[in-house]
């Protein structure tokens, strides 16, 4: 939010008139003065960010950045009185730009009230202070609000959560008079989906739908039903792109809700109503970048603002195709001191690369996404600090449940440990997802908080996008099962969990919108696509599924097709074939799949094993992969502790205090069979978990299942089984319960535990050919 004053001549501002409280009648007065250098200044307006905040805040220093081409030359100074009560003025500074002064006080005894910022200048032609003369130019009310009840310690979004990311813009319009806005460079394409009246593809792909914050207000029961419980949307800010403005990731203005989207009111009002259906939501931050017509780019703030912008090109790395604007675009937005700027080279690795030349780091780090993405100098101490109260003045005016920060890699990694320390110090019990995307388990652990990191580097990032594991679930689901192909990529992947400070925090996705759509990517084969987001819901993660995954979106398998990938919801849009938010039109396979999805989120929602359990997997054999989610009732004694660990020690096991391993825990047994005749499951190989196990409880289905008789899995599927205790099976002493014998693990033809279930569904290559789905993109 800004106040801007482009309108008001230095006479209005002077004269405008603020409502004084009792606390401001009595201020105080506090002023510094600053030396400004030469320039010519053309009355133009004024910017104040941030607008306004709060008092109370854990970091109690607050910089304004106040922009105005008013400001006077040599020989002058401004000088800034402040009225009000409890607020220090502890240091003016400026930069290399005299339309620029950044103003840093002291809050650390004021209370909630409105107070002045008075702004003149002083002649320094005088030869003595006493006949110096101030001259007026702005008296700015300033208002420090008084905190939600609670803000401090808003709980952020955790393993008992599953994300659901949304595109604004694709999802639904619920407000059809904001698409198009005078004071916008781009407007929803006239062949949009929301514009023809037979929609079919082509259409254009990167252009503007029309979906807004109207949109997902009006759908959060769909969403609450669902059983997702927070939601990450990508970004809402000001994109006053030309092209490509749909996506938000290039921003023009930090303080302000892109009004085709709705206002920050909205977004305000759509928080508070997503919190009373139980649905946190999620920011999506970018800090390594701006787009190319924000207002900075008018006049920048200082010399070093941008990092990577130089005269000569100095390397040829290309900007990403699908972002790359017209050069009429990048000529009439970025200014000659800041042309032909040199493109990232993605090389993340040489952030942590004990080897790597400065200049490989230099290249990664300060280089451009694109020729209409500017890239930041968070280095530069002021933007730096204008980059984290940004961030945390959005926690605190939208009552936000979390941030997810894009491109976490590609900013100053000092900067970064600022940051998240910075906004997890105000809001302790917060989260914060980063964005590395790289298959190397390695490169993602060095950020998280808690790694102990060869280079000394420590970060307070609490969470991360669990790229490795993402991979080699696409990998492993497509590949044939062989000694080191298919399940067993993804079993041995998370022996890789050893080098995170800590995995269970990781967010898991079946996919998002940079990477091709899930059902597309198994080949639109339905029991694959149920192992997916099974495995993803399922594993000791954070689960995230993106938006129309439920019921069969496509997409392009290979390479970016990030506008169709982004394709608009079923029912979201006037003209839509289709509505998933009603069932209206949707074909039987999709309708199977929002209900296998419904269920298993919603049974999620209460299940202890699958939010917060352990986790036991066995090696995947002839197709077939099983792992447990289980969670204790009650913590263990510590003789139960001192006798499990003992026991694991004998077996030469590294599961010491797994709850699979006791029998009062909550168990959750998953069974991934990809084989396409009828299988039997030794259960004997499980008796350490199932223990007393007697039956079990099909999730999907609801259905009884016996684990005391053999039945065979019929075809390739996914089973859930909630496992239930046998009250006639002998209690096993209370050292050795759970614990199998080394005489039970060397001989299972002792146990006498065997597993089938009846497969309830129809044949996967009956429900793949019905499963193409052209129309979802529509």
């Amino acid at each position: 939010m800004i106040l801007n004053l482009r309108t008001l001549t230095t006479s209005l501002v002077i004269m405008l008139s603020l409502g004084t409280s009792a606390n401001t009648a009595q201020a105080s007065s506090s002023s510094l003065s600053l030396p400004l250098q030469d320039t010519s200044s053309q009355p133009q307006d004024l910017t104040l960010e941030p607008a306004f905040w709060w008092a109370g805040m854990h970091n109690p220093e607050l910089q304004l950045m106040l922009y105005s081409r008013d400001f006077p030359s040599l020989p002058q100074q401004l000088k800034v009185d402040i009225q009000g009560q409890g607020i220090t003025l502890k240091s003016l500074e400026y930069t290399d730009n005299p339309h620029y002064l950044f103003i840093n006080l002291d809050l650390s005894q004021a209370a909630p009230q409105t107070f002045e910022l008075i702004i003149s200048s002083t002649d320094l032609a005088s030869k003595t202070s006493a006949s110096k003369t101030n001259t007026p130019l702005y008296r700015l009310p300033y208002t420090l609000q008084a905190r939600a009840e609670g803000s401090r310690e808003r709980k952020g979004f955790s393993n008992k959560d599953v994300i659901y990311l949304i595109t604004p813009d694709r999802f639904a319009n619920g407000d059809t008079s904001n698409d198009n806005q005078a004071d916008m460079l781009e407007q929803v394409a006239a062949n949009s989906p929301s514009n023809l009246s037979n929609p079919s593809p082509p259409y254009y792909p990167d252009a503007r739908h029309g979906g807004d914050i109207a949109g997902i207000s009006q759908h959060l029961a769909y969403l609450a039903k669902l059983g997702v419980t927070q939601l990450w949307i990508n970004p809402l800010l000001e994109n006053n792109q030309a092209q490509y403005s749909y996506h938000g990731y290039s921003i023009t203005n930090l303080y302000r809700v892109d009004p085709r989207f709705g206002s920050n009111e909205d977004y305000k009002a759509l928080v508070a109503k997503a919190n009373k259906l139980g649905l946190g939501v999620i920011k999506d931050v970018v800090v390594n970048h701006i787009g190319s017509n924000h207002w900075w780019l008018n006049d920048l703030p200082s010399q070093d603002w941008l990092n990577g912008a130089t005269k000569t090109p100095l390397n040829n790395h290309e900007s990403k195709p699908d972002l790359i604007q017209s050069a009429d675009t990048k000529s009439s937005t970025i200014k000659s001191s800041v042309t032909s700027p040199r493109f990232t080279s993605h090389r993340r690795t040489t952030v942590q690369d004990p080897y790597a030349a400065a200049q490989d780091h230099i290249d990664f780090v300060d280089g451009w996404f694109t020729d209409t993405m500017p890239d930041l100098n968070q280095s530069n101490p002021k933007l730096a600090t204008y980059l984290i109260q940004n961030s945390i003045w959005w926690v605190e005016y939208a009552g936000l449940s979390g941030i997810r920060e894009d491109t976490y890699s590609y900013a100053d990694k000092g900067f970064l440990a600022k940051w998240s320390k910075a906004v997890m110090a105000e809001y302790p019990n917060f989260n914060i997802v980063g964005e590395e995307w790289t298959a190397n388990p390695i490169t993602v652990s060095y950020w998280q908080k808690g790694k102990i990191n060869a280079d000394g580097y420590t970060s307070d990032l609490p969470s991360l996008m669990d790229f490795p594991l993402y991979e080699k679930l696409i990998a492993s689901l497509n590949e044939p099962e062989s000694w080191d192909t298919g399940f067993i990529k993804l079993y041995e992947m998370l022996a890789n969990d050893v080098v995170y400070a800590d995995p269970s925090k990781l967010v898991l996705f079946e996919g998002n919108h940079d990477t091709n759509r899930i059902f597309s990517l198994v080949k639109e084969n339905i029991d694959l696509y149920k192992m997916a987001l099974t495995y993803v819901l399922t594993a000791k993660r954070i689960p995230q599924l993106f938006y129309g995954t439920e019921v069969l979106m496509t997409s392009p398998t290979e390479g970016r097709h990030d506008g169709v990938v982004r394709s608009d919801f079923p029912g979201g849009f006037a003209n839509s074939a289709t509505n998933a938010f009603t069932g209206q039109g949707l074909s039987e396979p999709q309708r199977q799949a929002q209900h296998f999805v419904r269920t298993l989120l919603n049974y999620r929602k209460q299940s202890p094993a699958l939010q917060s359990g352990d986790l036991l997997h066995f090696v995947p054999q002839d197709g077939v992969y099983v792992q447990f989610r289980c969670a204790l009732n009650a913590p263990l004694s510590a003789e139960q502790k001192a006798e499990a660990l003992k026991s694991r020690i004998q077996n030469n096991s590294l599961t010491q205090h797994n709850a699979c391993t006791q029998p009062s825990a909550d168990k959750v047994m998953v069974i991934y069979n990809k084989n396409d005749k009828a299988v039997t499951l030794d259960i004997n190989r499980f008796a350490s978990v199932l223990g007393d196990s007697g039956a079990a409880t099909d999730i999907i289905s609801g259905k009884t299942v016996s684990l005391n008789q053999a039945i065979t899995l019929p075809h390739a599927g996914v089973t859930i089984l909630e496992l239930k205790p046998n009250s006639k099976t002998k209690t096993k002493s209370p050292q050795n319960a759970g614990l199998p014998s080394r005489q039970d693990s060397m001989y299972p033809g002792n146990q006498t535990n065997a597993l089938t279930r009846a497969h309830t569904n129809n044949s996967a290559n009956n429900l793949a050919k019905h499963s193409t789905q052209k129309g979802t993109q529509s």
